[in-house]
């Protein structure tokens, strides 16, 4: 099975290409569901039809859904909630801004994930498509899992045997209510989920992610830190899209102008991504809508090409030995936004605002960093 997920500025056509992708994919005989994470919902548009929280056919081979996180929040963990919430309540009455101090930013962005694992676990499909919301949220959906692991292991140390046998006396004293076994249940579900979760998106044999821009210096600079932030999280980017391409006989008059801007934002894409295979599609005579219209532009996209198929694979950490450096590609990070620190048996590297821990490779363990140079988009630390 294939999980290939769409990011990118708002407003750039994830939802159309990765519906398309989801047309052609479906005509070449495989059964694919395409999924919405975003809460402006706009996939039902894209196929002139409603959509709903579970799978629902729009033709052969072809199913679509959007994410609903109330729905599925209540599925990942009921019991744990009402447990902050009876804590929250204690020394107050309920109301509408405890429910509301119980939606931990990110958390909703997670139980998206959560459903995109359950799919394909499920497996009734060939290939999931996944249109994501705006940039800036994906990389908070992303990047949740490993980070609210991390903060359950520190916050919520508290043992299933300890609760048992000190929980009573603690209650006495201090008057707080000790979390249950079915509390315990949805911390454990919690942690194993997002295990599994961890280990499907860093697959780069299953999951791809494919970066939609529009060829324009603001969209390109964006996809460009989406792209180095994704490396940051090591997941593997196999593919630009270049959407919103005007036709030349669509510059004359009054927008010849955008000519020469548009040939610089091309070429800029060409030179920045390189490696990576691109796809570029003009403006439409229409919208891009309706099953007919985005299968056209599915085959316009990928022509003779499978985008079923990992297209692109880029190694992204390496050690050598003989130096003693560990190599890490962050292709487009600005030497002055790079921040390196050691901790303990623990890298943290921080690209501009954001920063990612790495357990250091077993045969530097016993080693401090005496050293780091970035280079050719890779920053090389040395032991």
């Amino acid at each position: 099975m294939r999980v290939i997920i769409y990011t990118g500025k708002g407003g750039v056509g994830k939802t159309s290409m990765a519906a398309a992708t989801a047309c052609k994919i479906a005509k070449n005989g495989k059964k694919v569901l395409v999924m919405s994470t975003d809460q402006a919902h706009s996939l039902g548009d894209a196929f002139d039809m409603k959509n709903d929280k579970e799978p629902i056919k729009i033709a052969k081979n072809l199913y679509a859904m959007e994410i609903d996180t109330v729905y599925e929040s209540e599925k990942s963990w009921g019991n744990l909630k009402d447990y902050f919430k009876q804590l929250l309540t204690m020394k107050g009455g309920s109301g509408i801004e405890v429910e509301e101090l119980l939606v931990f930013p990110g958390l909703e962005e997670l139980f998206s994930m959560f459903k995109i694992l359950e799919v394909y676990e499920s497996g009734k499909y060939d290939t999931i498509i996944v249109d994501c919301a705006p940039t800036g949220e994906t990389l908070a959906l992303l990047k949740y899992p490993e980070r609210l692991s991390g903060m359950i292991n520190k916050v919520l140390p508290i043992k299933r045997a300890g609760v048992k046998t000190v929980g009573p006396a603690v209650e006495r004293v201090m008057k707080i209510p000790m979390p249950k076994d079915n509390v315990f249940d949805d911390i454990e579900y919690l942690m194993d989920k997002m295990q599994r979760l961890q280990n499907l998106l860093l697959n780069k044999e299953v999951v791809s992610l494919r970066v939609v821009t529009t060829p324009e210096k603001i969209v390109i600079n964006e996809a460009k830190r989406n792209f180095t932030c994704l490396y940051l999280y090591h997941y593997n980017v196999d593919a630009i899209i270049v959407n919103h391409i005007y036709p030349a006989k669509a510059m004359e008059g009054y927008f010849n102008k955008w000519i020469k801007m548009q040939e610089e934002a091309l070429q800029d894409i060409k030179e920045s991504f390189s490696e990576v295979p691109r796809f570029y599609v003009e403006l439409q005579q229409q919208e891009l809508r309706t099953l007919d219209v985005l299968g056209k532009v599915g085959d316009t996209i990928y022509e003779e090409i499978n985008p079923d198929d990992v297209l692109f694979k880029k190694e992204i950490y390496s050690i050598d030995n003989k130096k003693n450096c560990l190599k890490i590609y962050l292709p487009f990070a600005d030497k002055g936004e790079l921040r390196l620190e050691q901790d303990k048996n623990e890298l943290i590297v921080g690209v501009k605002n954001e920063s990612r821990k790495f357990p250091i490779p077993s045969e530097f363990t016993k080693k401090d960093i005496v050293g780091a140079k970035f280079e050719e988009g890779y920053l090389n630390i040395l032991f």
